[in-house]
């Protein structure tokens, strides 16, 4: 019989040599991850010549060996009772007010006195117990910026590139109602209110009929020349309560007779 000799690939690789034996009527029973040797009854066998003993190598791979492993045990699936959350991503809730040896007793955090210890919603945002907080304190920048109404539009803008783009002829009118009816403008909320100005970006070649709030120095110098008719519509007039009218009048009529008393006085001197 030859001699056989198991070499492990794993990580622990081990060599194990079994010595043949000459004797025919000894035998082997394999055991899984055992060898073990039992000896047998012996039987007649013809006379056979004697060959030399041989020496056979047996390799085993540890990829082999882990795949027959995770084919013998598979992995254990997710049931409702073996969920858990990960380690580390829970931790206990501070416990306040269960004594000192809690690390949070007594007072819970809060101090001993003052009104941020008191219940109640405490202290406004910003408050800086009475001295002049620091949103009063920085200066404050201009227009909208600053919540002013100065850095508001105060007119709907209109470029003359964009009369060509609405296909206006020689002595067509341009106003703030032609432009919404022709979809050149949609002024919508706070801007609805709001007149019309012209601005000079762009060149115009027609004759045209402009009825505007305000017309900007280039515009009105490039209307001109290519023969427009201009017409610059009143402002809307802010409402005013009559006593302010009657203190307006009154207030306008002395100064009057102020500036003419004392032209009249220098003239006699």
């Amino acid at each position: 019989m030859a001699a056989i000799t198991l070499l492990s690939l794993a990580p622990t690789a081990t060599f194990l040599h079994i010595p043949a034996s000459t004797s025919t009527s000894s035998s082997f029973a394999a055991v899984p991850g055992v060898l073990t040797g039992r000896r047998a009854q012996p039987r007649p066998l013809p006379l056979l010549r004697a060959r030399p003993p041989r020496r056979v190598t047996v390799v085993c791979s540890g990829a082999a060996a882990a795949a027959e492993a995770t084919d013998a045990a598979p992995a254990e699936k997710f049931r409702l009772d073996n969920l858990s959350p990960q380690k580390g991503s829970r931790r206990r809730p501070k416990r306040k007010g269960r004594g000192i040896s809690a690390g949070q007793g007594a007072s819970c955090g809060f101090g001993m006195r003052g009104q941020k210890s008191r219940s109640g919603p405490g202290v406004r945002r910003g408050f800086e117990g009475g001295q002049m907080p620091l949103y009063r304190r920085i200066p404050k920048l201009r227009g909208i910026a600053g919540g002013m109404h100065i850095g508001l539009p105060k007119y709907v803008p209109f470029n003359l590139k964009d009369i060509v783009r609405g296909g206006f002829k020689d002595g067509d009118e341009i106003s703030l109602e032609s432009l919404k009816s022709r979809g050149l403008i949609n002024p919508s909320g706070r801007e609805r209110r709001l007149p019309l100005k012209i601005l000079g970006d762009g060149d115009v070649s027609v004759k045209l009929n402009i009825k505007a709030g305000a017309f900007s120095a280039s515009a009105k110098e490039k209307l001109e020349a290519a023969g427009c008719t201009l017409t610059l519509l009143p402002k809307r007039k802010k409402w005013l309560s009559e006593s302010y009218l009657k203190n307006q009048a009154r207030a306008e009529e002395y100064f009057a007779k102020k500036k003419g008393s004392a032209g009249e006085s220098d003239a006699s001197a």
